[in-house]
């Protein structure tokens, strides 16, 4: 991958770039164990967002394999994941964690992914009626059998990433997951770098 921009997202906070039809968007967890939300929205309508709900719909899966293809809320391709180098946990059925989630067990504000996102998609002018579910890249909380959901600590270690080819010209807002009281980042929040690029060659 030959990068175009790299953007480090600090600790509890968010970042939003713009990104091409083609280019390459390549999210690495710098120290390992943490999770990253990730938007994508289109940047010639607004009102096209990525939607993990359709995602999982049209493709009949918790999360794409490699090659498959991401929808936005009307069910069109707007991504697809194009490599996963890491151990391959993923969500996308959870929200962003926010504000009100914290004050529920006792922490007032406190930095959280919901207004990471809006503070982060204001920069790039967004000002969306929602704040759509995120692709949790490198959360682990796969069902069980029984269909509890347990969050338990990211798998992903030191420079591990996962590579998304993007369809159509999008915003992409990317936070560094904020949860410090659950195992979910290993009690411990850490940067991400984001990349945008495309093929060697």
């Amino acid at each position: 991958m030959v990068t175009t921009r790299s953007v480090t997202v600090p600790p509890r906070s968010g970042r939003a770039v713009r990104a091409a039809a083609g280019d390459l968007l390549q999210i690495i967890d710098l120290e390992g164990h943490q999770v990253g939300d990730l938007w994508l929205i289109d940047a010639k309508d607004h009102g096209r967002w990525l939607s993990t709900g359709h995602t999982r719909d049209r493709g009949e899966r918790m999360f794409p394999a490699v090659g498959q293809p991401f929808r936005d809320r009307f069910g069109d391709p707007i991504a697809e994941l194009a490599a996963d180098d890491s151990p391959g946990k993923h969500d996308m059925l959870f929200p962003p964690c926010d504000r009100w989630l914290y004050e529920s067990v006792g922490l007032h504000e406190h930095p959280n992914c919901y207004d990471n996102f809006v503070a982060a998609a204001a920069t790039a002018g967004l000002d969306l009626p929602v704040v759509p579910d995120p692709v949790n890249v490198f959360q682990n909380s796969a069902p069980e059998p029984d269909g509890t959901l347990i969050v338990g600590t990211a798998a992903s270690m030191p420079g591990d990433s996962i590579t998304f080819k993007l369809l159509r010209d999008v915003i992409v807002v990317l936070t560094a997951c904020s949860v410090d009281y659950w195992p979910t980042n290993d009690m411990n929040c850490t940067a991400l770098r984001l990349r945008v690029g495309s093929l060697a060659g």
